[in-house]
């Protein structure tokens, strides 16, 4: 078995071994599981059924992750996006009036969109183009994201109508766990203890348990039934009014997967010479054959997940990793409710801790280079602060290709950066 591994997924070649690969699945798992959880919750409120997208999410999670694991040997796992969901459900379902069947119809055919780009040279095109020092703005973006969202989740920052964000009450248990979770991390991997992550997690998810600040919920449970399998409305989503809906749907998994992939394989150290993705191709049309395969399981777009940022902290550098990841969903189909007991300031811990990883992208900037500076800087706050990577994206490409003009250096800005600069500027004014 360790030979087929290693024929497999090259772990010498990578400097990985089995064991860390799998607590980096481990680990990547443990800070996605909650998609399990939240994207049913999300698309119920679309009408659909919270058990059959509940089955759907794992189904599709455990499908991409293989795919990506196998054919692309990323350490990057997938599973249906929470951005996407919201997209889903509150504005194209209840914004606009759609049925979900027929929302779904257009996630599918965006699916099949994006396999073609997949297979053209455009998309890997697009994305080998974008510069190197946005590259590390949208890593670090990701990044200063994911703590965002580590932050809110637990309470330690809460929404206030006058400064957008303040501090929250840090006399609650979970903002008190979450910190002493991420000390934990910290600490331990300062000692470069395997599984620092991991530890540091289940070490505050039991304190809840123990302290009543979350609930254990069980172990086993079997799995509800699944009435949202192809339940898609294809001949709706090709109508007219569809068009808008599928070109956001578009090019919001273009850039996010885009933004993903380079982030965690920034960490990861995949990048080539040239700071390009390897096979970059496998992974594009693992993540496109993932959202096509969802949308007929019954649920939102699937993506490539940030969160993979953590099992590659853990030590994840090949397909194994989201292998492990892909088993470990399969599995939460019986084991949904010990899933269900991982609270979010456990989660919250880890994704702190890779945010300040991330962050490190930034110190590689050619701060003397103001042209190549500031458009990374503006990336890396804009991710956030719009609260998605696409639109992030979309702000740094513009902000580079206008720099490149009125400094007087067109050349030195890529053909691809300018083609995109102007598809989100027509995004960003007609679409939104």
């Amino acid at each position: 078995m360790s030979e087929f591994l290693e024929q497999r997924f090259a772990l010498r070649k990578n400097q990985t071994t089995v064991r860390q690969e799998l607590t980096a699945g481990l680990t990547t798992f443990l800070t996605m599981a909650y998609i399990t959880v939240v994207n049913p919750g999300v698309l119920s409120e679309a009408g659909m059924d919270f058990g059959a997208v509940f089955v759907a999410t794992c189904l599709a999670a455990a499908l991409g992750s293989a795919i990506m694991g196998l054919y692309a040997n990323y350490p990057v796992a997938q599973a249906p996006g929470l951005g996407q969901s919201a997209f889903f459900t509150y504005t194209v379902v209840l914004g606009l009036g759609h049925s979900w069947q027929s929302a779904l119809g257009a996630v599918f055919v965006s699916g099949i969109l994006f396999i073609i780009l997949s297979i053209l040279p455009v998309r890997e095109w697009l994305i080998n183009a974008i510069p190197h020092s946005l590259k590390l703005g949208i890593s670090a973006g990701i990044g200063f994201f994911l703590g965002i969202i580590a932050l809110n989740g637990s309470g330690i920052t809460v929404v206030d109508d006058a400064t957008l964000l303040s501090l929250g009450d840090l006399s609650q248990r979970p903002a008190f766990l979450m910190l002493l979770g991420f000390i934990i991390i910290v600490g331990l991997s300062s000692r470069r203890m395997p599984g620092a992550v991991i530890i540091g997690m289940l070490s505050v998810t039991i304190l809840g348990w123990l302290t009543g600040s979350s609930e254990f919920k069980g172990v086993l449970s079997l799995p509800p039934s699944m009435n949202s399998l192809m339940q898609l409305d294809i001949a709706a989503a090709l109508d007219i009014s569809f068009v808008t809906v599928i070109l956001t749907l578009l090019l919001v998994d273009v850039f996010d997967t885009a933004g993903t992939l380079v982030g965690v394989a920034n960490r990861a150290n995949m990048l080539d010479q040239r700071g390009h993705l390897p096979h970059l191709r496998r992974a594009l049309l693992a993540d496109s054959g993932a959202t096509a395969a969802g949308a007929l399981l019954g649920t939102s777009s699937t993506t490539s997940f940030i969160e993979s940022a953590a099992g590659v902290e853990a030590g994840g550098r090949t397909g194994l990793t989201a292998m492990t990841t892909s088993c470990l969903f399969l599995s939460c189909l019986f084991i949904a409710p010990l899933a269900q007991s991982i609270p979010e300031f456990a989660t919250g811990a880890a994704l702190l801790y890779v945010a300040t990883v991330m962050a490190r992208a930034l110190q590689d900037l050619a701060w003397s280079d103001v042209a190549e500076s500031a458009p990374a800087v503006v990336t890396a706050i804009a991710i956030p602060l719009t609260f998605s990577i696409a639109d992030g994206i979309g702000l740094g490409f513009i902000c580079y290709a206008l720099i490149k003009l009125v400094s007087g250096n067109i050349r030195g800005c890529p053909l691809a950066v300018y083609l995109v600069a102007v598809v989100f500027i027509l995004k960003f004014l007609l679409l939104e």
